[in-house]
């Protein structure tokens, strides 16, 4: 096989890395596309020596430019790449501008997208990453979700359920493999200031963008007395300084304020703060597979099941709800406990096998590639029924060949994730029922 990965920013590079290990242990062709979201050195090429991965294959290199020129370059770019390179199949992961370039352009090139992290949704459309995830999931073919709730969302907005596998996340995957080269290996042990610490990350336009929101966070932070480190983003800098806000971080002696981190310092950070406090959803993952209680400087999440199992709260970005929230972990033990041992909802750190193995069963069986059809094919609309006799989701759509299972409902209404082998009786389900002449 030959899989291309394209990837633009930090994140991606770390949840894609251990897929991406695994393709190449598997020796099937990996060509790796970095667009250059994240630009600045530290936070990209430096991550690809960190993780022991190949150097790009192509770097468009977009650069500090607005949305929308980032995204129509790299469908521009990647029109010619993908075109010359003949891959099998693209795979882009998570909810970045990146991400939407690169699923828009190879659908429309006809080949295959595999969306890993799909079917994570905030509910809400002001956030720009909630427009990318659903413009994105719309052009793929694979859905590669973490969670069955993940799932759900994509079945409720008609997704076929043959095309969604949980597979958990793959930062469980990073996180295991990167914990103990971390504490051995940053620098940032002799460096750091405080052996007792809150990790702070916020990069997220809703917050760094609003001087309202930025003031209020930043006046929670300085009326702490708990220690923070600071890795400040260098779009977050420029907006604490054009705010007037900079320098009062600057000169507070409980906050240190760092440079962009490398991965495995700042997962040394991570792994070392007693709490961590944070705007971006990848952080919020990472800390439960720490065993590290977070609160979220935001009003919603598309990682609900961090807060659904105990270890991430909502604070949002007013100084009274943040330092609330910080001022009770801290300071009570059996919250804190609560939230140090919640289970973790994203698996078992096997997420980059699964991934490899479903593309591979596609490959081997012919199916990867995007559906023709050949039949005239009439669409007769969605049903509901009441099931009260023994069969599974698999047994009903073998029966009823032209019909596909698209919601299920448990007797308190509540929707199950679908399988081939889920139980109907005494369930309601929703149908998509069609005509093939």
């Amino acid at each position: 096989m030959k899989i291309a990965v394209v990837l633009g920013t930090r994140p991606e590079i770390i949840k894609m890395a251990p897929v991406i290990s695994h393709i190449l242990e598997q020796e099937d062709e990996c060509l790796i596309i970095h667009t250059g979201q994240h630009y600045d050195t530290q936070m990209s090429r430096q991550f690809f020596i960190d993780l022991d991965l190949p150097i790009p294959d192509y770097n468009i290199g977009i650069g500090s430019k607005s949305a929308l020129k980032q995204i129509s370059i790299i469908i521009d770019e990647l029109e010619d790449i993908l075109e010359s390179e003949c891959v099998d199949i693209v795979l882009v992961q998570g909810d970045t501008n990146t991400v939407l370039a690169g699923a828009v352009a190879s659908n429309k090139l006809k080949i295959p997208v595999g969306h890993v992290e799909s079917g994570l949704r905030s509910f809400d459309k002001d956030m720009p990453e909630e427009i990318n995830r659903i413009l994105a999931d719309d052009s793929s073919m694979l859905y590669f979700v973490p969670t069955n709730e993940t799932g759900i969302n994509l079945l409720n907005e008609a997704v076929d359920h043959d095309r969604i596998y949980v597979t958990g996340n793959t930062i469980v995957d990073a996180c295991n493999r990167h914990k103990e080269i971390a504490l051995k290996k940053s620098k940032l042990k002799d460096e750091l200031l405080f052996d007792d610490y809150i990790a702070l990350t916020m990069h997220r336009a809703e917050n760094v963008d609003d001087n309202q929101r930025l003031s209020q966070i930043v006046d929670a932070i300085l009326d702490l007395e708990y220690n923070i480190v600071f890795p400040v983003h260098p779009h977050t800098k420029k907006s604490l300084v054009d705010a007037g806000l900079y320098e009062s971080l600057v000169e507070a002696e409980n906050i240190q304020i760092t440079k962009p981190l490398g991965y495995l310092d700042f997962l040394y950070l991570l792994c070392g703060s007693r709490v961590i406090l944070t705007d971006s959803g990848g952080v919020q993952e990472e800390a439960v597979t720490l065993n590290i209680p977070c609160v979220t400087l935001r009003y919603s999440t598309e990682r609900p099941e961090t807060v659904s199992c105990g270890a991430n709260i909502l604070a949002g970005s007013t100084s009274v709800e943040i330092k609330k929230n910080i001022t009770r972990i801290l300071e009570d033990e059996i919250v804190y406990e609560g939230m140090s041992n919640a289970v973790n909802p994203y698996g078992d750190g096997e997420s980059s096998k699964k991934i490899y193995d479903v593309i591979k069963s596609y490959h081997d069986r012919g199916l990867l590639r995007i559906r023709k059809l050949n039949d005239i094919t009439r669409f007769n609309g969605y049903h509901l029924y009441s099931i009260s006799s023994d069969v599974t989701v698999g047994e009903y759509e073998k029966t009823n060949r032209n019909s596909t299972i698209q919601q299920v409902f448990n007797s308190d209404g509540e929707s199950e994730f679908i399988t081939d082998d889920l139980e109907l009786k005494n369930k309601t389900i929703i149908v998509k029922e069609f005509e093939v002449n």
